[in-house]
């Protein structure tokens, strides 16, 4: 599997993966993650200007996509119900997507990732068993409770190359 910077015309692929997610978090009893709006169109096109939205590709066909950004991210200074291990310069992977016509994107955008940069956090909703087992089986941590814009609350991971 092959990861590029996305681009502005892969924004048709991304909006499909979208609306795939949420049917796969819905038929998995997490209807609630991701607003029928959110993420969409302008959430990709601002990381995408940002130069933080990635594709996953395989054999030239984009099957995954995810945002990495650098730097702070403010939905983290908060925490409850535990700790961050470390307060350095960390990435945090957001809006982690695929077509599900390829197995391992997760996989491949956490080890993309963690050659950026061995510091990674994540969060992702209490009902959502496929990305939290994902995030574990790739050594993330669970650290505690931080909550999102809409003020819901998301379980909160690390990943700390040792």
């Amino acid at each position: 599997m092959q990861i590029r910077q996305a681009t502005m015309e892969d924004i048709p692929d991304i909006l499909v993966m979208y609306d795939y997610s949420r049917k796969i978090m819905a038929e998995n009893h997490n209807p609630n993650q991701w607003e029928p709006s959110y993420p969409g169109r302008e959430d990709a096109m601002k990381d995408i200007m940002a130069g933080n939205y990635y594709i996953c590709e395989v054999n030239g066909e984009a099957v995954g996509a995810f945002a990495f950004i650098v730097g702070e991210d403010p939905t983290y200074n908060y925490i409850e119900d535990g700790a961050w291990s470390r307060d350095d310069t960390y990435g945090t992977i957001h809006r982690l997507t695929s077509n599900g016509k390829t197995k391992g994107v997760a996989a491949a955008c956490f080890d993309f990732c963690r050659r950026q940069l061995p510091h990674l956090r994540a969060d992702t909703h209490k009902d959502n068993k496929i990305v939290q087992h994902a995030l574990e089986r790739f050594g993330f941590r669970r650290c505690g409770i931080i909550y999102v814009r809409n003020h819901s609350p998301r379980l909160a991971y690390e990943y700390v190359e040792e």
